[in-house]
């Protein structure tokens, strides 16, 4: 008999592009402000801080939303096998 066997024990296969995207968007955070050339200036300033302090300063947020997308889409691509009324443990 050559049936396919399903292991129960191990996750479904991941998305990888998925994945791909998740790391860059972690990765433009880290390379817009260790690309620290395109903003160490003064001009513009806005409401008296020079571009260089709220360059930064926007990039908190930005790092803060990038890191929650990542999230989301490692947990599409990483689906979870549902136990479908086994309980764990027993």
């Amino acid at each position: 008999m050559n049936q396919d066997k399903v292991d129960l024990d191990s996750p479904p296969p991941a998305n990888r592009g998925l994945l791909v995207m998740a790391a860059i968007l972690l990765a433009i955070p880290v390379v817009a402000l260790l690309w620290v050339d395109s903003y160490a200036r003064i001009e513009p300033v806005v409401a008296g801080f020079p571009f260089f302090i709220w360059y930064q300063f926007l990039w908190v947020f930005l790092c803060s939303a990038m890191t929650w997308g990542a999230y989301r889409l490692i947990e599409i691509a990483r689906p979870r096998r549902h136990l479908g009324g086994r309980e764990s443990g027993r």
